[in-house]
């Protein structure tokens, strides 16, 4: 069963969800916030016996007892923001003591406290117990938690998935963490330690968790006031051949251009590096020089690189540019809320559209684009068949830098799925070419026009689009858009009528 909340819950509830708002442009999302998304504000159900999913719904006393007979039967247990107290942990231990057949409990934002985990870890340490993924994120947890996490990580070598963002564990507590991280039996693949008060003082014992502990291949260290030189003993750890690490997050870490030197050794000399996210540190366009040279390296296989707000001017998009049409191993690149202005887009399309561009996802919200880059973006995706997912709002493009747009989307050599086009001063009159797109392109799967002028008459022209047999469009996305209630009742009508179409709004 699965009850998915309001998607305007996840940034208020928690640090990381704000974050991720901001690293995504507001509107544009990751898959797991994509699916909080689809059920607006109403919640979405869908059975299932083997996962329980149930977000956002507060659970009584009543609702509680009736629900506890079941928990013993799922693989999959997620109760994120259920109200859920210290009171409700000494059930939920009881069903990790005595359930083999739960691998996952995700228990985000409940005030479970430091007492309630206390009494979780009892259920996690008795031997009949196999979960693999914890995820405590913003449960109120403090240093006084990480001697029972310790313990558990310690003696389980099951779990292999714990994320704690968003809870104050501190320095001290990190410390202790990393001691149970260090012991043979831990055989923990992925730690989220987002917002949790780390300071430089940790950064030896997590570098030394990263040269001994080859299981460990996805590490986030994002919003925590980590700096330069503990960057730098970062990368020492990363460097040893036994780490096998392939996703390394650092965003919004006080990283400075003096850490690119150190990052960009990590990318020409580790291969198993896949993802490298280091937004939101004030790196300039000297740092990304440092770090394109690195990415050009044979030896480098990046595939996901993110550098959102890193204060870049067009200067990087020259390196950007070499890096995207001769990395063919690069497949998603976040540039969100740097300046680089029409001169910038022009240079990074000369990069789309070389043959050996394989880039599938772009993110350029809020970038001072403006129409003028736009026949140059057309010309890319008429060119390029490679590109999937392109995000391009937050800029001043107009009716007529949409309307560009979509002559390149016609061309045949154009396999776009997903078009992001929120808050770029549209109007009614770009909607003919937009449906036109919207009716004939049926790789097309999503369309976002949200915090746009489009009226009744703009939304009424799309929904005409979406019932054209041709069209596969799976989500029409319309936030912050104003109609009457005949615009509503004719969005309703057109998801029943057509099965597997979401109006988003």
């Amino acid at each position: 069963m699965q009850i998915l909340p309001p998607l305007f819950q996840l940034g208020a509830r928690s640090r990381r969800g704000r974050s991720l708002w901001r690293a995504r442009g507001c509107l544009a999302y990751s898959p797991a916030v994509a699916s909080l998304l689809l059920s607006r504000a109403g919640r979405s159900v869908v059975a299932s016996k083997m996962d329980l999913d149930i977000q956002c719904e507060e659970q009584s006393e009543s609702k509680w007892k009736e629900l506890l007979p079941s928990l013993n039967q799922y693989k999959t247990i997620r109760l994120d923001d259920c109200s859920l107290q210290n009171s409700h942990c000494q059930d939920l231990a009881a069903v990790l003591s005595s359930s083999e057949a739960l691998t996952e409990l995700k228990l985000n934002n409940n005030e479970l406290g430091d007492a309630g985990l206390e009494k979780l870890c009892k259920g996690l340490l008795d031997p009949s117990c196999k979960l693999q993924k914890l995820w405590l994120q913003n449960c109120n947890l403090t240093k006084a938690s990480c001697g029972n996490l310790r313990s558990v990580l310690s003696a389980k070598p099951s779990l292999i998935d714990l994320r704690l963002g968003d809870n104050r564990l501190g320095t001290s507590g990190v410390k202790i963490l990393c001691q149970g991280l260090l012991d043979p039996n831990c055989q923990l693949q992925k730690l989220q330690l987002e917002y949790c008060e780390l300071a430089p003082a940790n950064a030896e014992a997590l570098s030394s968790a990263l040269r001994t502990k080859t299981s460990l291949t996805e590490l986030n260290l994002s919003n925590n006031k980590l700096g330069d030189a503990a960057v730098k003993q970062l990368c020492q750890g990363l460097l040893d051949a036994n780490c096998k690490l392939e996703s390394l997050q650092l965003e919004n870490c006080r990283i400075t251009v003096a850490s690119c030197g150190d990052l960009g050794t990590i990318l020409s000399t580790k291969p198993s590096l896949k993802e490298l996210c280091i937004g939101e540190n004030k790196i300039g366009d000297a740092g990304v020089a440092l770090l394109c040279q690195s990415v050009l390296d044979p030896n480098c296989k990046i595939e996901k690189l993110w550098l959102w707000e890193c204060d870049l001017s067009a200067a990087s998009c020259k390196d950007l540019a070499n890096v995207i049409g001769t990395k063919e191993s690069l497949r998603e690149m976040s540039l969100i809320g740097n300046d680089l202005k029409d001169e910038g887009m022009e240079h990074l399309c000369q990069g789309l559209k070389d043959p050996k561009a394989a880039l599938q996802s772009l993110w350029l919200r809020e970038c001072g684009l403006t129409t003028a880059c736009c026949k140059s973006v057309a010309s890319v995706l008429s060119k390029n068949g490679a590109l999937k997912e392109l995000h391009i709002g937050g800029n001043n493009l107009q009716d007529e830098g949409v309307a560009q747009l979509c002559d390149g989307l016609m061309d045949p050599n154009c396999t776009l799925q997903s078009l992001w086009l929120g808050n770029s001063e549209l109007t009614p009159a770009c909607c003919d070419k937009l449906a036109t797109v919207i009716a004939a392109k049926q790789c097309l799967q999503e369309v976002d026009v949200s915090n746009n002028s489009l009226e009744d008459e703009g939304v009424r022209k799309l929904c005409e689009a979406v019932r054209s047999p041709n069209c596969h469009l799976q989500h029409l996305i319309l936030y912050d858009i104003y109609w009457n209630s005949a615009i509503e009742d004719e969005l309703k009508a057109l998801e029943e009528s057509k099965p597997g179409f979401k109006a988003i709004y």
